[in-house]
């Protein structure tokens, strides 16, 4: 959905500069110089309170005294001038404006109070904001340099946003030094309003856009971002350089959980949700994006390493296992006719060694039949310049035979001078290529990550394999109970039960509060036993000897119940006590850690790794954001060191890993289904082949969310399945499902496409569509329920089995404000009202959500679709090819 106000922005006919200037140095000169002397073929007018000439052309004393009409405005005048400004264009039509000007945030109240005037006329207006406190952005395919840069970027397929200009001057100039080309370069500054979000929409869908970089230093409007990537990096790669971390992060936490989960590990996480690489240089970022835009993606981690000397070869290797990659174990045949090819003292094994004294043939027999192995996901061939060296007839047959190869091909040709010609030859042929191996591996593994992220996207993950049916009753009541006591801290009995109530494995526990109790209690309990201060007080029980454990007797057990008072009351007379919880001691092979902490951008996120009192020691622990499905879960775990252990290790017997992915299911909506939580910290969570159980829990509550109404999900960055819109009818005596649409059922998905006729696809879909392929499907069945909802009609035959008979589908804009919609309904099922049905119910949906206005486009000669809108008030228009329908939604 492209935005008519950003495609004034940065495809505009006509562009006032405001505050243009004569002035030698100036921001507004540079801007004037820029715009007039760069190329740019569109009108330039020029705004200055004197009225005076400027480097020929003569100014306007106010914007409202432009005769023509203006798509762009470029500010550069004081800041408490640009309130006033922006209510000009406003008036004047102008419906994009990028204020270079500083002095608005940065400057305390007083800038917050400019901030507010600005953004009340824009909205008024409905014009966009890009800045302020900007460097501006530049269009090289219009030769549009609407910023203070000296410098042009060369024409590309790459658009780059920085939040820093700075960045983007130092930029420009490596890039030159590159040869690295732009499709657009935008600095977006203190981003009021245009933000990160809008611009992946705009790029995203911009045909002369392959790939987008981002420059982060901050991130505000997480939700947004998230969706906008989510939805456009299944397509075109978002590779971005965060720097900095956020001091919220890096503050000490009151648990395991929150010194597990630091801010920029959140990062990561959400990164790797939204298919999104990241990377830690500038060289990286580029290096990163132009094999991306020469190269296939590899399919896996294995990497064949081709060298002419051992020492880079070693280099590599290392360099490839330290970061997760593997070494390609290369099959039988793929050796045997290495060693046909190569020397007798070459090492036929990855890494492959074919000596110092390698040919151009030794180089393209190896290559080639590595290429051929079905094991090997990538190959770097490495490259040091010998006395018997011809590097520039090396890259001629290595670009000659990775022509059409599926495989992903990078080469680190080492040297300057010597190597200079072979690198121009590489990069002429598609082949990226790096100063060193490491660099090259890197980017190896950069590629993998992508790959690997969208299937998280593409995963159709099966469905939840147990019934699931939370008390959330349950769990209001008990928060209540805290909340009357005046607390935000559960005792671990509470923080147990809490778990209970969604179906996480807890010991049977009871509360004494005598030793005569504990006496009594722990027969019945059963030996041996477990015993715990219970205070909300105290969050580490061990460090104030309020634990017991290994109790085996009555007496033992009044005992220890003396021992925990009496150590406690020293250690902290002031704590609340509660009692002593008794348990039955459980021994575990394993102890793991699974809690969550609320990230103050991107919410709650899950921690899962190894636990037990050496959980800082070790820190293998893995992050990810809610909901989670089995398939999430299921990464999760994986990618721990325990894994190894959990699965099976050595003759010893796995754990039900299948519980574990459910467990974290359970948890992860425990987490969606209350905003009230700050911190869960179980730990240890104990596992065998038997079973695990929680041990330990601590629940924390968020003093800013007790007690407060919650939009349902607001405190997620990822919408979880809005199952609130399943909706069951009875038509014609046939039970019919109106519900979101879920990634597992593009199988339905692709039935429901072969029952369309050549006339249905040409008349929803404008083009032929030849094969339905899984990305295609993809686009319908993966969809982030934040800004797109796609409602699907399921019937059930007589034998039980399920048919989609048609969906219609809703895609918002980043505010949620308007929406594109689209109807099909399969061809047997045609004029049987389905299509109404589903209309109505999304429309609906749409008015519940917020959303103001609702359009389509379809094709003239599509009357059913005509008298479709017709019928439900949309407001029909001519766009040329198309019809247009519009319809406003009101309360």
């Amino acid at each position: 959905m492209v935005s008519d106000a950003l495609e004034r922005i940065f495809n505009p006919d006509s562009i006032a500069v405001i505050g243009a200037t004569d002035r030698v140095g100036s921001v507004g000169l540079s801007l004037v110089k820029n715009l007039t002397a760069g190329g740019y073929k569109g009108t330039v007018h020029l705004v200055n309170l004197n009225g005076k000439e400027i480097l020929g052309i003569q100014s306007v004393k106010s914007v409202l005294d432009i005769k023509e009409s203006v798509d762009l405005a470029i500010i550069v005048t004081p800041a408490k001038a640009v309130p006033g400004i922006i209510e000009d264009c406003g008036r004047k039509g102008v419906k994009g404006a990028v204020i270079i000007s500083a002095g608005f945030k940065e400057a305390g109240k007083e800038g917050d109070l400019l901030v507010e005037k600005m953004l009340k006329s824009a909205k008024k207006y409905s014009m966009r904001i890009l800045g302020p406190n900007c460097l501006g952005f530049l269009n090289p395919s219009l030769s549009l340099n609407a910023s203070f840069s000296s410098r042009m970027p060369l024409k590309g397929r790459i658009a780059f946003i920085s939040q820093s200009g700075a960045m983007v001057t130092s930029i420009l100039d490596w890039s030159h030094a590159h040869n690295v080309g732009f499709s657009y370069f935008a600095s977006i500054g203190s981003m009021i309003d245009i933000g990160f979000h809008d611009l992946i929409d705009y790029f995203g869908s911009d045909p002369d856009t392959d790939c987008i970089l981002i420059y982060m230093e901050s991130l505000s409007e997480a939700r947004k971002f998230m969706s906008a990537a989510r939805a456009f990096s299944r397509n075109k790669p978002i590779i971005v350089l965060k720097v900095g971390k956020s001091i919220e992060g890096a503050r000490a936490a009151l648990s395991h959980t929150g010194s597990m989960t630091g801010n920029d590990r959140v990062f990561d996480a959400a990164f790797r949700r939204a298919g999104i690489i990241r990377v830690s240089t500038i060289q990286e970022l580029f290096g990163c994006a132009q094999a991306l835009s020469m190269q296939r993606r590899p399919k896996g981690n294995r990497l064949a390493i081709i060298t002419n000397a051992g020492g880079p070869g070693v280099a590599a290797t290392d360099f490839l296992v330290e970061h997760g990659g593997e070494l390609a174990t290369l099959a039988d045949n793929t050796k045997t006719m290495l060693k046909e090819v190569l020397p007798i003292t070459a090492n036929t094994s990855d890494p492959i060694d074919i000596l110092g004294d390698a040919t151009p043939k030794r180089y393209k027999d190896a290559f080639e039949i590595c290429l051929r192995d079905k094991d090997v996901d990538g190959i770097v061939v490495i490259l040091t310049p010998q006395f018997m060296t011809d590097p520039s007839s090396v890259a001629k047959n290595l670009v000659s035979v990775a022509k059409g190869s599926s495989k992903t091909v990078l080469a680190a040709f080492m040297g300057e001078e010597d190597v200079s010609e072979s690198k121009k030859i590489l990069k002429k042929g598609s082949i990226p290529e790096y100063d060193t191996p490491e660099e090259a591996v890197l980017c190896f593994l950069n590629m993998y990550s992508y790959s690997k992220n969208l299937e998280l996207l593409y995963e159709a993950p099966a469905s939840v394999p147990h019934a699931f049916v939370p008390d959330i009753g349950a769990n209001d009541a008990l928060l209540a109970d805290v909340a009357k006591d005046g607390r935000f801290i559960l005792t671990e009995y509470e923080s147990k039960q809490f778990l209970k109530n969604y179906g996480i494995p807890v010991p049977e526990s009871f509360v004494v509060k005598s030793a005569e109790e504990a006496e009594k209690i722990s027969s019945k309990v059963g030996f041996p036993l477990v015993m715990k201060v219970l205070s909300s007080d105290i969050l580490h029980k061990t460090d104030v000897g309020g634990v017991k454990l290994g109790i085996n007797t009555k007496e033992a057990a009044m005992q220890a119940y003396n021992m925990i008072m009496e150590s406690v009351s020293k250690a902290n007379p002031k704590a609340l006590i509660k009692g002593v919880l008794v348990e039955k001691m459980y021994s575990k092979k394993y102890e793991l850690l699974i809690g969550s902490k609320k990230d103050p951008i991107f919410g709650p996120a899950i921690v899962f790794g190894m636990g037990g009192v050496a959980v800082d020691v070790f820190k293998d622990t893995n992050v990810a954001l809610p909901p989670l499905n089995m398939a999430l879960s299921k990464r999760l775990i994986e990618e721990t060191k325990i894994y190894q252990l959990l699965k099976g290790y050595r003759g010893m017997k796995a754990v039900d890993l299948e519980s574990i992915h459910f467990l974290l299911y359970k948890f992860s909506y425990l987490l969606v289904d209350f905003p009230q939580i700050l911190e869960i910290d179980i730990n240890p969570f104990g596992v065998d082949d038997s079973g695990g159980v929680v041990l330990d829990a601590k629940v924390m509550l968020d003093k800013d969310a007790v007690g407060i109404s919650h939009k349902d999900y607001s405190h997620l960055v990822i919408s979880p399945y809005p199952k609130e819109y399943v909706r069951h009818l009875c038509i014609d005596g046939e039970e019919l499902i109106l519900r979101p649409i879920r990634p597992e059922d593009e199988p339905l998905e692709a039935e429901l496409f072969g029952t369309f006729s050549e006339e249905t696809k040409r008349l929803r879909f404008f083009i032929p569509i030849k094969d339905v392929t899984h990305d295609l499907l993809v686009r319908y069945t993966q969809i982030d329920y934040d800004r797109e909802i796609s409602i699907i009609a399921e019937a059930v035959d007589i034998g039980g089995r399920k048919k989609m008979l048609g969906f219609a589908r809703l895609v918002a804009d980043s505010d949620n404000d308007c929406a594109q919609f689209a109807i099909v309904v399969g061809d047997p099922w045609q004029k049987k009202g389905i299509g109404s049905i589903i209309a109505d119910y999304i429309l609906e949906i749409a008015k519940d959500r917020g959303i103001k206005k609702v359009y389509a486009y379809f094709s003239k000669n599509n009357t059913t679709m005509k008298h479709m809108f017709e019928k439900r008030g949309f407001i029909i228009s001519d766009k040329g090819s198309d019809l247009y329908a519009e319809l406003v939604l009101t309360e």
